[in-house]
């Protein structure tokens, strides 16, 4: 189908609209824009500690796609769509530890880590595992193109995007003081929240301050609405920063260590940026964390928040205690998202109105999305 009427999504802030209800409501149209944004572009599936050893894989179904995601021998994380090359049999059902071959439950043909089809039992009639009409060079596991950014698995199904890094060149540059390892905080340090609602919506609210006063109010109390800045980078990423942020502390004064060797901005500076299209980061002197947006389907959104530090012997009340405040603040805005999904079955919404003056993240993350569909229909 062709999408039309997405003029006024792309105009300036001023007469700007939002993208209409049916990229939230309509299944074909949701179809259409998948493509475009999702599928053409760097998406984030994963992040690098869901496999923390060799042999770790992990199933799992990105945009109706099987795929499966590996920390192969030499220690790399590689994603391979999930099935066997013999008759599509899908090959582990269920994250594990594989210790030898990736072996397929139907006929026992079987992958080592790296993809390549090293076994194929009786192919050949019994008692004969080769036969010359299966190369098996050419029958090895489909490897699906990915990057690792901030530990973060990103994958680029159609495989015509530009490179990672050539694509995100400019926020790799504006975070490269944190370009160092980052130690994931183990299991209290990782949650999921499931939301109904559009993962658009959950992405353009994280990227505007505007709505601190009245869904975070505790946050606000500290770092207010006056104390941010908006972040923008057309047709790349969005966010907002803050001039003020305060360091978790436990009873005994106790923070975490901070990442070493930063300028002084971050000694009280934070960022969160909206990585498009369905990755939001945060950045912190002594941590960071991720939210990889997982599309499940038009109107379900599962939010897999992960946590890293400067270290990996960070204290476990104090993680756990970190943790529980953003997990707090991140279902302050379900209601949010929630609600305006909700809002998106009402005919006369056409889309709404930005504030030329603090929704500015927002609509370029709009006008983005709208040109991702318009160059794909050119």
């Amino acid at each position: 189908m062709r999408i039309t009427g997405l003029e006024d999504v792309q105009a300036p802030i001023e007469r700007a609209r939002g993208l209409p209800n049916a990229h939230y409501t309509d299944p074909a149209t949701i179809a259409e824009e998948t493509r475009a944004v999702l599928a053409d572009t760097w998406a984030g599936l994963a992040v690098g500690a869901d496999v923390p050893a060799p042999g770790d894989a992990v199933p799992i179904s990105f945009l109706g796609q099987p795929l499966l995601l590996l920390r192969d021998e030499a220690g790399q994380v590689r994603v391979f769509q999930n099935i066997c090359r013999h008759r599509g049999m899908i090959l582990v059902s269920a994250p594990r530890r594989i210790e030898g071959a990736i072996r397929c439950p139907y006929h026992s043909w079987c992958y080592a880590k790296d993809g390549r089809l090293v076994a194929t039992p009786h192919v050949g009639g019994p008692g004969q595992n080769t036969h010359a009409g299966i190369d098996r060079a050419s029958l090895g596991l489909i490897e699906v193109r990915s990057h690792v950014w901030r530990d973060v698995v990103f994958v680029n199904l159609s495989g015509d995007a530009p490179g990672f890094a050539e694509g995100h060149g400019d926020v790799i540059a504006r975070w490269a003081e944190f370009d160092r390892p980052l130690h994931h905080g183990g299991e209290d340090s990782r949650f999921t929240l499931d939301v109904a609602t559009n993962w658009k919506l959950a992405v353009e609210n994280y990227c505007e301050s505007y709505h601190l006063p009245w869904v975070h109010p505790g946050l606000n109390s500290y770092s207010r609405l006056e104390d941010h800045y908006h972040i923008e980078a057309p047709g790349r990423f969005s966010g907002q920063g803050t001039h003020v942020y305060r360091q978790l502390t436990d009873e005994a004064g106790r923070t975490f260590p901070d990442f070493e060797g930063l300028s002084p901005k971050w000694d009280t500076g934070a960022e969160y940026i909206s990585l498009f299209p369905n990755v939001l980061f945060g950045v912190h002197r002594d941590h960071a964390y991720s939210i990889v947006l997982e599309p499940v389907d038009h109107m379900r959104t599962r939010e897999h928040v992960n946590i890293y530090y400067a270290r990996p012997d960070t204290d476990p009340a104090l993680r756990a205690r970190n943790a529980e405040q953003w997990r707090a603040v991140f279902e302050e805005d379900i209601f949010v998202v929630e609600g305006m999904q909700a809002g998106r079955a009402a005919p006369g919404f056409d889309g709404g109105r930005f504030s030329p003056a603090m929704d500015g993240p927002t609509h370029l993350f709009h006008a983005w999305v709208a040109g991702r569909i318009a160059a794909r229909q050119a």
